[in-house]
C-alpha cells in the first residue's frame, strides 16, 4: 500500500496521453475495430465516470474533478467542475448527471439550458470519512426499483486517520482512534471500517430523494457496481485480505459478503470484533460469489460491469467487465442453478491494442462500447477507446451451461473437432485474512467429450464437480472449421451450486 503523499505525487505525474496502437495480426485486432476518442484539451484524462445521456452524448467525469459532454460535432463542452475525486457517473434526465464524489453524491442540473451545471445538490453524504487515503466511493447505479446504490471502500493500514472525522467512531476494535491518527496501524487489521458503513453497499430510495440503507456487508474496494439484464445487483471486489482471488457478488439485501470489517455497522450486530470471529463462522454467514475473476490469469482488479446490448448478437444481455492490470476485458455468463446465480467468467478483447487501466464501461446508442482508463498511482492507462460491434462475431465461447453430469460449452462458431484438446481442473482460493491465496485443492479432471454434429456444442461429461470450486475448461489451439482461431479459449466457472 502506498501513502497519502506517494498516492498524491503519483497522481500529480499522471503519464501524457497515448496513441491506440495500430492493429497487429492479433486474432482480437482482425475481428473488432478499436480506436481512440479525442478527450478536451489540457486535462488529466483518467476516467472516473463515463455514460451517456438519454440524448445520445457522451459525459465524462475526469479525475480532476471536471464533467466534460461530447457534443454531436465532436467537441467537448465542460459541464461541472471541482468535484473530489468522482469515480461514478449516471444520467438523471432534464440536463442532469448524477456523481460519486469521496464525500457525498451529488445531483449536477443545468437549470437555466446554457449547458452548464449551475445547480450542484447533495443527494447523500450519511457516511462517515476519516481522511484516509483508501476511502474511495463508487456508483451510482439504478436499480430496477428505482433506487440507487453506492459501494463504500475500506481504510487501509497503509495509513492512518486524521484526527477530524466525520460520522459516529465505532470503539468495536483493537487499534484505538488516537493510535491510527498517530499512524499506528498495526492492530487495525489489513483494511478496517471504523466510521459508518465504509466496505458497505448503500441503498438510496426514488432515486436518492428518499430515505438511505444499508443495504448489504462484506466488500472490500468494490469498484464495480451494477444491475444485469435480469435486474440482479453485480458488485465486484478487489483481491486481498478475506479475497483469496477478485471474487463477483450477487448482491442481496441484508448479505454478508466475505470482508468481515463491516460488520461492525450491521443492524444489530452484537458479536464484538468481526476479525476475532473463526474463520468457519464467518465462512457459514458469507454470500459465496458468483463468480471469480482468476488473479494473474485474467483479471487483478476488476471495474465496472455492463450489458452488451443486441447489436452484439449472441453476446447480448451477458455482462462485460472492465479490468485494470491487463489489457483485456472479462465476460460473466451466469445462470441459475438451484436458487443460486453463478457462471462462467471469459477473457475478452484480449489484446495490447486495448491498452490496460479499463476503469469504466458504456454502450452507446449505436451499440458502440466506450472504455474510459485510468490509472491512479497503480497499473493503469488514461483515455477513451470506442469499439463498435462487429458485423459478425469471431468464434468465441458464448456461453457455459452446468448440467446434472457436467458442463456444455456453446461456440459462435463451428469448431474443427480435430483441433480440440480440452484441458480440465478444478481448484478453489482460500478464505482467510491473509493477502490473496494460491489455488489450493487443485484436481485435474478428465471427460469423455464429445461435439455435436453443427460443431457448436461441446459436452463435457465430469464425475468430479465440486461446490465451492473454480472448474477451469482450457480449449487452448481451437479453431473453427474455416481455420480461425478460437478467441478467449478459456473458461473459469464457479460452481456455487450443482
Amino acid at each position: 500500500m502506498i501513502s497519502p503523499l506517494l498516492f498524491l505525487a503519483a497522481t500529480l505525474a499522471a503519464p501524457k496521453p497515448t496513441t491506440v496502437a495500430k492493429p497487429s495480426v492479433d486474432g482480437w485486432d482482425k475481428a473488432f475495430e478499436i480506436s481512440k476518442v479525442e478527450v478536451p484539451a489540457g486535462i488529466d484524462d483518467q476516467v472516473g465516470g463515463l455514460a451517456f445521456l438519454e440524448d445520445g452524448r457522451l459525459a465524462v467525469a475526469f479525475h480532476r474533478g471536471e464533467v466534460f459532454v461530447r457534443q454531436t460535432d465532436g467537441t467537448w463542452k465542460q459541464f461541472a467542475e471541482g468535484l473530489h475525486e468522482p469515480l461514478g457517473l449516471l444520467p438523471d434526465g432534464k440536463g442532469a448527471v448524477l456523481v460519486m464524489q469521496r464525500p457525498e453524491l451529488t445531483r449536477l442540473a443545468d437549470t437555466d439550458g446554457d449547458g452548464k451545471a449551475d445547480r450542484y445538490q447533495t443527494v447523500y453524504d450519511g457516511f462517515g470519512m476519516t481522511g484516509n487515503y483508501h476511502e474511495f466511493a463508487f456508483g451510482p447505479a439504478r436499480g430496477p426499483d428505482g433506487a440507487l446504490y453506492i459501494g463504500l471502500n475500506l481504510a487501509s493500514s497503509g495509513a492512518g486517520i486524521f484526527k477530524e472525522i466525520r460520522g459516529t467512531w465505532s470503539e468495536i476494535g483493537k487499534a484505538t482512534r488516537e493510535n491510527l491518527a498517530a499512524g499506528k496501524t498495526g492492530s487495525a487489521g489489513r483494511m478496517y471500517g471504523r466510521v459508518p458503513y465504509r466496505g458497505c453497499i448503500m441503498r438510496i430510495a426514488d432515486n436518492g430523494r428518499g430515505p438511505a440503507e444499508l443495504f448489504a456487508t462484506g466488500f472490500r474496494s468494490p469498484d464495480g457496481i451494477g444491475f444485469d439484464a435480469k435486474g440482479r445487483l453485480l458488485v465486484n471486489d478487489n483481491q486481498g485480505d478475506w479475497r483469496g482471488s477478485s471474487p463477483l457478488q450477487i448482491v442481496t439485501k441484508g448479505s454478508f459478503n466475505g470482508h468481515p470489517a463491516s460488520l461492525v455497522w450491521a443492524p444489530g450486530w452484537n458479536k464484538g470484533e468481526p476479525l476475532a470471529l473463526p474463520v468457519s463462522e464467518l465462512e457459514k454467514m458469507r454470500t459465496q460469489p458468483g463468480g471469480i475473476f482468476i488473479q494473474s490469469d485474467l483479471s487483478n482488479s476488476p471495474t465496472q460491469p455492463a450489458v452488451f446490448p443486441a447489436t452484439w448478437g449472441a453476446l447480448a444481455g451477458q455482462v462485460v467487465f472492465g479490468e485494470m492490470n491487463a489489457a483485456r476485458l472479462v465476460r460473466f455468463v451466469g445462470e441459475d442453478i438451484r436458487g443460486v446465480h453463478q457462471g462462467a467468467m471469459i477473457p475478452f478483447l484480449d489484446t495490447k491494442t486495448l491498452r490496460n487501466g479499463n476503469h469504466r464501461l458504456a454502450f452507446a446508442p449505436d451499440g458502440a462500447l466506450h472504455v474510459g482508463k485510468t490509472h491512479l498511482s497503480w497499473a493503469g492507462n488514461n483515455g477513451i477507446v470506442r469499439i463498435p460491434a462487429p458485423q459478425a462475431l469471431p468464434p468465441l465461447i458464448e456461453s457455459v451451461h452446468l448440467t446434472a453430469t457436467g458442463f456444455e460449452v456453446r461456440f459462435t462458431a463451428a469448431i474443427d473437432k480435430a483441433s480440440l484438446a480440452p484441458a480440465l481442473r478444478s481448484f478453489r482460493y482460500k478464505y482467510h485474512s491473509t493477502y490473496g491465496s494460491p489455488k489450493v485443492d487443485e484436481l485435474a479432471l478428465e471427460s469423455a467429450w464429445s461435439l455435436s454434429a453443427d460443431g457448436k456444442l461441446l459436452t463435457l461429461p465430469l464425475k468430479d464437480i465440486r461446490e465451492g470450486f473454480v472448474h477451469e475448461i482450457k480449449l487452448a489451439g481451437a479453431k473453427s472449421t474455416d481455420g480461425r482461431e478460437l478467441l478467449g479459449p478459456v473458461a473459469y466457472y464457479q460452481v456455487v451450486k450443482r
